[in-house]
């Protein structure tokens, strides 16, 4: 420091005189070794203009914009005051020929923006820029730290050097967007049709860039209204799903041919890290920036306390002080908000390409490849890890630039103390270590609470998708209980993970008060630095960089790992085998051969064990129709597998020539209208769609629809039966004109003189040119095919005509034989009912007369009446500002007022004995007060205060855990007191999205976010207050800056917030379209409509990223302001500390001042971060609150009016003028039925599609409520009572067979209301003892998910015996024989009629020959009885 206070060191390059040699650390040398920089890159700039001259190869100027001339322009002024200085020093040749060059320089400097001929040129002109701007401003500032004064010159060129920096940076941006736009931009056609325009980025200039200004037009249409999805702007081609999955797709296609060379793993960082090297070390470089500039931050602040010592103070070195100063926030400021932009923006072009390669990749998965990987799991790849990802580029590069900020400030700490600083980093080392075990413990509850989750969601998923079933059984409370009781388990790790977080915060707060108490006592002791105002607040301001790294780094460890697991659950699936061959599209020739397999031998298993079919041979011939038939698990469905190549092949050979058309058994239709499904993609054609239509008998249908075939269809068809669904899939393959069709069972779904229409009409007129293989249990079509396939074991047992098959003791005899069989015991038994005389159901027909009845009945059509909302309504937002409601909610529902005082309360504590604590060290140093006294009043107050912290953060955790608990209460309570029309009309994807994201925000980072805002805002408060008791002329400028700020944050919230409720809704679609396709991969595959499907994702991945790239924007465009104008706040501070007389403000308070207002910005930026993420989080309040309030179902039980417990004793079930409608603006479904069903009868209940067959059972149990008339079971009106005591009283095997994940006992039992052995003998009873006893579990033999590894027979004969077990005097049958062969629903009639002799039994079916031993037959058609 004794050269502090020199003149104007010499600008010549004699850097020796006076006998005191050359220093290489004095000004003069370094400044000479920049020149020497300089004058090298000026040479390789030169060489490179004149390389591309002699090449031939001058692309021209460089694109010319304003910054740039502007720029140029400063550049010349400066070379010009470097000419003036040279000539007015002519007599010193030094310092003329030192002032020659630099002005020459800075003339190139000027050129070299606007000349860039080649790639070379651009390259050193950008490496020039970035060099000479970043070393002289370390230059600068080194010298104005060691005391020495900047002469004119300098002082001039500093600003335009800095503005170099920025071109620097701005061609880097602009080379980064430019440079994926001018290739493959015809690769597919456009996803979107660019006429919409797209974001301001990709024409924005420099400042526009920087400031993020480019952002305003949105923001100002924001203010304006409540914005939509249409207003927001596309994001370019480099930021697209297509651009980011190609460039990932082939990277990866080159790592996996490597690694079949040399046997490499983990692969998949290693490629995305080559993918986008360059976004990553852009942003790596200001990631650098920002760690410079936040370390350089204690020296300015020891170099301001210095320069208040002086008592001769030189105002121009003031003046630099503040200059660098405000360099040194603009730096902070502008590389932090585009390190965290830039990172999040390449974050989202990795999520998009890892979205689409999961996507891609479920298409092309082998059988064996989705045994390995479930539906749940991929879309949990897609929703959960590629989402997780889209975060990791800002906590890859905060893994080595904490580490480096921490390496920063021990430096500093050294250069203050000298000696002293070491003893402070024994407790440092220690808190740093305190907090590994810390994280481990935390990410150890962390992992539980998962695992917790994802068991209490996989448990909320199964019932909320088999809620009809629940609510027909009655078992909502019994399931209600399940999810609580998983829930429990749940918060017990969240309340666990919540409080241990309270103790972080201690070893947060601690760690500077005691790593700095040890320091001062240390240098007291042994005399390193003196203990005044300059190191006291110079370490304090040091500690405070390194509070942030020792803080992160344990959490970005546990970071680090999430982000490995994620990779690896990616990498793990993105190797999985593909389907070997695709479906051969070979032209037809000569030949009319379409399908021909030879010896083929194929199996599920890829070891080729437990053949699937064996010894297979088959030739089928252009037009041919093959029926395929045999018992369940013949192998029938298998064949059309092998046919399309989803079995491996074990042997032989399959080939198929000629397009396919594929319907699977389990209708599959994806969300869309029904002209959407059946066009599947292709266009529309009248002809064509009208013949589709009408072969499949969907044209009554469709008029009925009060859309037409422009109705949405809900989410797996849920608004639409089964015989609809199936039927929109046979037009689908209709439609699709394909040349050969594959056809899975289709008329299991629809009733019998529909599966003739079907038949007929479509399989034998519409596609009468094709060739057909149709499975089948409808014996009866099997005489008009051509050639029937006679399934046994997994082998073509026998083919043939149908004559030729009929020889006694074959497969196909016995098939036969068994429908036949059924059919004669029925009419006998009808022949029986007729003769006793027993009595039948009014306007009943007798079961011969039936087919035709049924056949000449085509009804009138309804007619439509005005056009009504869809079934599947638009998802709610909420829209505007909502104000304080959400809040008052939120405390109002948790009853969190005392917590949130607490909370409050603590904090104001905390931050005033923080602030006595450094107010102390203030005045300690006035009074020159004793080190003992000093340092033990400042640890004492400091660690009194983290007593605070810890409650301030134990107050948050409460607050959250009590709101987490009742939100999730009311949420449950509200969906499972929800009528059926809810579920109807919501898709489970909607619920679900509440009961996970929206609760996990619930959980972990509102009440967090709550704590954060309360603490920024006493703290900038208490920050501003401190600086205005030094400098109180700060608060002219802090005031107005205040209320500007509080204007642009609510500028900014207003469209942030509409931006995140879209982004709501755009992130489901995605989910949904993933999980359907997952489902459907078979069909798609068939169609060869995976690049459709592909390009669809694309889309959806573009507008989820969308929405998240303008998010992330409008954070960064708020940010960048609110540091700016609280700069203008410390920029005010600063100058008055320079400007005032030397003596009013002591060194201490001029510390104290400049240690507050160096936090002031990082401060705000704190507050206005959790701020806008409060205000996004709250929205999940608003819409957890949108589902607490649904319109309940009528009461469970009405005490007051509980029935008989022997009701009904007899059976007897009154129809009278029975009127129902699903909503009040839609027409009657039933309209005036009057009927009987006499007690102990069987009812057998017909009608086509749509006739209201199911909305009657829906009646009977009170899904839905008459609008007019009444339903009385033994004269007891059914509305007058509870729904449980109604619902118990009925029994229903439903038409799809549900069972949940579990046992056999819990799925027969759910409510433990029968012993083991009254379970064996209904199991007896209904068939399956057999099969269950060969279990060694027995009856805690396991069922999987949605029963699916038991056959759809065994599934239907569950649920037989859930109804043998509860013996009540009504039984339904809805449809429940409609996927099982003839010989099987045989035995399941036989069982029903032998145990339910004394009970009315009402069956819908479709099948002629299951209702014509009823005791009476209902025909039902458009709602009225015929």
């Amino acid at each position: 420091m004794s050269l502090l206070g020199m003149a104007d060191w010499s600008s010549s390059w004699i850097c020796g005189e006076e006998g005191r040699g050359v220093a290489f650390a004095s000004p003069c040398v370094q400044r000479s070794l920049i020149d020497f920089v300089n004058v090298v890159l000026l040479v390789a700039y030169g060489s490179s203009l004149l390389a591309a001259c002699a090449r031939g190869q001058w692309e021209g100027w460089a694109r010319r914009r304003w910054e740039a001339v502007v720029v140029s322009m400063c550049c010349v002024a400066v070379a010009a005051t470097y000419a003036v200085i040279g000539f007015r020093d002519a007599i010193d040749a030094a310092a003329t020929m030192a002032s020659v060059v630099r002005g020459l320089v800075w003339v190139v400097v000027a050129a070299s923006l606007h000349v860039q001929p080649t790639r070379p040129a651009r390259t050193v002109a950008l490496l020039w820029w970035t060099l000479f701007s970043v070393l002289i401003t370390v230059y600068n500032a080194e010298v104005l730290v060691s005391g020495y004064r900047l002469d004119v010159t300098e002082i001039m060129a500093w600003p335009v050097n800095f503005l170099l920096l920025l071109c620097a940076l701005s061609s880097l941006l602009q080379r980064s967007h430019g440079h994926n736009t001018l290739q493959d931009d015809g690769l597919l056609e456009p996803l979107i049709d660019k006429a919409v325009h797209d974001t301001e980025l990709y024409r924005a200039g420099l400042f526009s860039q920087l400031a993020f200004s480019w952002l305003n037009p949105l923001l100002r249409l924001g203010r304006s209204k409540a914005l939509d999805l249409a207003d927001v702007p596309l994001i370019g081609s480099e930021d697209s799903a297509l651009q980011a999955s190609q460039k990932f797709s082939e990277a990866w296609s080159r790592h996996r041919q490597d690694k079949a060379r040399r046997d490499s793993t983990n692969g998949l960082p290693l490629v995305l890290f080559k993918c986008f090297l360059r976004e990553i070390m852009i942003a790596g470089f200001y990631a650098f920036l920002r760690t410079l500039a936040i370390a350089v931050s204690p020296v300015l602040l020891f170099a301001f306390v210095q320069y208040s010592y002086q008592k001769e103070r030189d105002l121009r070195v003031g003046l630099s002080l503040v200059g660098c100063l405000l360099l040194i926030k603009l730096v902070e400021s502008l590389s932090q908000r585009h390190w965290f932009f830039d990172s999040r923006r390449t974050g989202m072009r990795i999520r998009s390409a890892l979205m689409a390669a999961i996507f891609q990749k479920q298409l092309k998965l082998s059988s064996q490849g989705r045994k390995n990987h479930s539906t749940g799991e991929i879309v949990n790849y897609i929703a959960v890890d590629a989402y997780r990802l889209g975060d990791a580029l800002s906590w890859l590069h905060m893994a080595w630039s904490s580490p480096l900020q921490l390496a920063l400030a021990v430096g500093t700490l050294f250069w203050a103390l000298r000696l002293g600083a070491v003893p402070g980093l024994v407790p440092l080392i220690i808190f740093g270590f305190l907090n590994v075990p810390f994280a481990k413990v935390l990410q150890g509850y962390q992992a539980k609470f998962m695992v917790a989750q994802d068991e209490r969601l996989r448990s909320t998923s199964e019932i909320l998708n088999s809620m009809k079933i629940i609510k027909l059984q009655s078992w909502e409370e019994k399931f209600r209980t399940m999810i609580e009781s998983l829930r429990d388990a749940e918060f017990k790790w969240l309340r666990e993970t919540q409080m241990k977080k309270a103790y972080g915060v201690v070893i947060y707060w601690m760690s500077p008060t005691v790593v700095s108490a040890v320091m001062y006592t240390a240098t007291a002791i042994l005399g390193s630095a003196p203990l005044n105002a300059s190191t006291l607040f110079t370490v304090l301001a040091t500690l405070r960089v390194m509070a942030e790294p020792v803080r992160f780094l344990p959490e970005v460890l546990t970071m680090m790992i999430q982000y490995k697991v994620s990779l690896d659950r990616i990498e793990k699936f993105l190797i999985e085998d593909e389907i070997k061959e695709g479906v051969e599209r070979l032209p037809s020739d000569n030949s009319d051969i379409r399908v021909q397999v030879q010896d083929g031998n194929f199996s599920w298993n890829a070891s080729g064990a437990d053949l699937a079919l064996r010894n297979v041979n088959l030739s089928i011939r252009q037009g041919e129709k093959v029926a395929v038939c045999g018992a369940v698990g013949s192998g029938k469905s298998s064949l059309l597998y092998a046919l399309l190549r989803e079995i491996p092949r074990t042997s032989g050979s399959v080939e198929v020539f000629g397009s396919l058309a594929y319907v699977s058994q389990n209708s599959w239709i994806q969300s869309g209208t029904v002209r959407d499904n059946i066009l599947f993609g292709k266009p529309f054609n009248k002809e064509l769609y009208e013949k589709a239509v009408k072969s499949c008998a969907l044209d009554n249908d469709i008029e009925n629809f009060d859309h037409g075939d422009l109705t949405e269809i809900g989410q797996r068809g849920l608004n639409m039966s089964g015989g609809q669904k199936q039927r929109i899939q046979l037009a689908r393959a209709v439609y699709n004109d394909a040349d050969i069709y594959l056809l899975d069972d289709p008329f299991s779904a629809v009733d019998a003189h529909t599966a003739a229409v079907l038949f007929f009409d479509c399989v034998m007129t519409a596609l009468s040119k094709k060739t057909v293989v149709l499975v089948t249990h409808q014996v009866e079509f099997l005489t008009e095919t051509d050639r029937i396939l006679v399934m046994e074991g997994g082998q073509v047992k026998q083919q043939g005509k149908y004559a030729e098959l009929l020889e006694s003791g074959t497969a196909f005899e016995k098939l036969v034989s068994a429908h036949q069989s059924s059919i004669t015991a029925l009419d006998t038994t009808s022949q029986q009912n007729q003769i006793q005389g027993k009595q039948v159901l009014d306007n009943s027909i007798s079961p011969t007369e039936l087919l035709e009845t049924r056949q000449s009945s085509d009804i009138e059509v309804s007619k439509k009446g005005p056009s009504v909302i869809q079934l599947t309504e638009e998802e709610e937002k909420g829209i505007g500002d909502l104000g304080w409601k959400p809040y008052r909610d939120y405390i109002d529902v948790s009853k969190g007022i005392i917590p949130l005082c607490g909370m409050v309360t603590a904090q104001v504590l905390f931050t005033c004995l923080q602030i006595m604590s450094t107010y102390w060290l203030a005045v300690a140093v006035q009074i020159n007060a004793s080190s003992a006294l000093l340092v033990g009043a400042y640890s004492g107050l400091s660690i009194f205060s983290c007593c605070f912290a810890y409650l301030r953060s134990l107050f948050a955790a409460t607050l959250g855990l009590k709101a987490s608990k009742a939100f999730f209460t009311g949420l449950m309570d509200s969906v499972f007191n929800a009528p059926m029309s809810f579920f109807d009309s919501t898709p489970i994807g909607r619920i679900l999205t509440r009961a996970s994201s929206d609760l996990s925000i619930l959980d972990f980072d509102i009440p967090y976010s709550m704590a954060f805002v309360t603490t920024g805002c006493i703290e900038v408060v208490t920050t501003v207050l401190v600086i205005s008791t030094v400098t109180w002329q700060v608060l002219v400028v802090a005031i107005p800056v205040a209320i500007t700020m509080v204007y642009v944050q609510r500028y900014y919230v207003v469209s942030a917030r509409e931006l995140v409720r879209i982004n709501g809704t755009t992130k489901a679609p995605l989910m949904n379209y993933a999980a359907e396709s997952i489902l459907g991969v078979v069909t798609i595959r068939a169609f060869a409509a995976t690049d459709r499907f592909i390009r669809n994702n694309l889309q959806l991945v573009d507008n989820d990223a969308t929405l998240f790239f303008h998010t992330v924007a409008a954070q960064e465009w708020v940010l960048v302001r609110v540091e700016a104008l609280q700069s203008l706040t410390i920029l005010t501070s600063s100058l008055f500390l320079i400007l005032v007389p030397q003596g009013v403000i002591s060194p201490g308070f001029a510390g104290l001042c400049l240690s507050y207002a160096l936090t002031l910005t990082s401060t705000q930026v704190f507050l206005t971060r959790f701020y806008s993420y409060l205000e996004n989080y709250i929205i999940s309040v608003e819409r957890i609150k949108q589902y607490m309030h649904l319109q309940s179902e009528p009461p469970a039980i009405i005490p007051d009016n509980r029935p008989p417990t022997s009701w009904p004793n007899e059976g007897k079930i009154d129809l009278q003028d029975l009127k129902v409608k699903y909503r009040p603006n839609t027409p009657l479904v039933l309209k005036g039925i009057t009927c009987t069903f006499p007690a102990g009868n069987r009812i057998g209940v017909v009608g086509r599609t749509g006739s209201g067959k199911s909305t009657l059972i829906s009646s009977l149990f009170r899904l839905v409520d008459p609008v007019g008339g009444r339903i009385l079971i033994d004269n007891l009106d059914i509305c007058s009572i509870g729904l449980k005591d109604l619902r118990t009283k009925l029994s229903i095997i439903p038409q799809e067979p549900t069972l949940f994940r579990g046992t056999v006992r819990n799925n027969l039992d759910p409510l433990g209301l029968h012993s083991d052995n009254e379970i064996w003998k209904a199991l007896e009873k209904c068939q399956l003892k057999r099969s269950i006893s060969s279990t060694v579990a027995l009856l805690d033999t396991a069922v999987s998910d949605d029963g699916d590894n038991w056959s759809v027979g065994q599934r239907q004969l569950f649920c037989l015996g859930r109804v043998l077990l509860r013996r009540n005097k009504i039984l339904v049958l809805d449809e429940a024989t409609a996927s099982i062969d003839s010989a099987t629903d045989a035995i399941l009639q036989s069982v029903i009629r032998k145990q339910f002799t004394s009970c009315t039994v009402i069956t819908i079916a479709h099948r002629v020959p299951t209702v014509t031993d009823s005791d009476g037959v209902m025909v039902l058609s458009y709602g009225m009885l015929l």
